[in-house]
């Protein structure tokens, strides 16, 4: 009889389900399915032969709990990989952290890992990531295409000036109709201006690049954010929350297939003030960022957010 362990058993699911990206739950759910004599032999000869016999959940929970503890030793001994954020997944790969970053691709929610893959592309999250930002931070939000800027710098350069998506927040949206009228009279801000940088996956390859490229193109705003779908890499947010620290950037793990599920990973530090000489140079640069500027003027005079001016 196969002796339990979740040191051969994890590497042995993922190696056979290469690259594909899977929940400690899901994992353990195959391994009571596949060895159910080697789970039964561990709940005799453990503490979980406390268990009820017919409690299928709590032996469960307690081979997760493991998968957890082990994860150290699947990534240095086993060649296992991991995501950051909440669910973590467990994946194996033979291709390089600089290979990693190139695309990625997702298992159709809740079908086996036979079904058909879905690969993703960065551009393809812009328009899910802004539908995220209207239904649950209440955000308008704008592409902004690098390629449409008027300098010459090229793509490449213009990344470290121009984010891939800007957003107003409308903070008097609820207000009563004296109150707006008694901020303007004030003088006092109604809006929030966001600036996001996107990525498919941050690891130890590109982490500190992606970090400071969201430093350079959003600080300007009130809340700068790097967005990615996968952080990979044990160490990936202890170091960004280092990185965060120091230059006030915000981190948000984004799920293109469930944006509900979407979270806030490190809060943005607010800028009480938008450097408006760096807005005025992108806005020199870039079209898209001009009428992107035009519409928050628009709202200060009209009150109205024209939302659907906004792409």
């Amino acid at each position: 009889m196969t002796k339990f362990s979740i040191t051969k058993f994890v590497p042995k699911f993922l190696k056979l389900n290469p690259e594909a990206r899977f929940t400690a739950r899901e994992i353990a759910i195959w391994i009571m399915e596949t060895y159910p004599e080697a789970v039964e032999q561990k709940r005799l000869n453990s503490n979980a032969r406390k268990l009820p016999l017919d409690t299928y959940e709590a032996m469960l929970q307690q081979i997760i709990s493991e998968i957890g503890a082990q994860r150290t030793s699947l990534e240095q001994r086993h060649g296992i990989r991991t995501t950051e954020g909440r669910p973590r997944r467990f994946f194996y790969s033979d291709k390089t952290e600089e290979d990693e970053l190139i695309g990625i691709t997702l298992l159709p929610p809740g079908d086996s890992v036979d079904a058909p893959t879905q690969y993703l592309s960065e551009h393809d999250l812009y328009p899910v990531f802004k539908d995220y930002l209207k239904d649950e931070l209440k955000i308008v939000s704008k592409r902004i295409d690098e390629r449409r800027s008027s300098n010459n710098r090229g793509v490449q350069g213009n990344r470290w000036l121009f984010p891939d998506i800007v957003g107003m927040e409308d903070l008097s949206e609820f207000w009563d109709h004296e109150v707006i009228e008694a901020a303007k009279a004030y003088s006092d801000k109604k809006t929030k201006l966001w600036s996001f940088e996107l990525k498919l996956k941050v690891n130890g390859t590109n982490l500190r690049e992606s970090f400071f490229q969201a430093v350079s193109n959003s600080s300007w705003a009130n809340f700068g954010y790097l967005v990615a779908v996968e952080f990979q890499g044990s160490e990936t947010l202890g170091e960004l929350r280092l990185l965060s620290g120091l230059h006030g950037i915000g981190v948000i793990k984004f799920d293109p297939q469930d944006k509900s599920s979407s979270e806030i990973l490190i809060p943005a530090r607010e800028r009480a003030e938008i450097d408006w000489g760096t807005v005025n140079r992108i806005t020199q640069q870039n079209p898209d960022f001009k009428d992107y500027v035009k519409l928050v003027r628009q709202f200060y005079q009209t009150g109205d957010r024209l939302t659907s001016m906004w792409n």
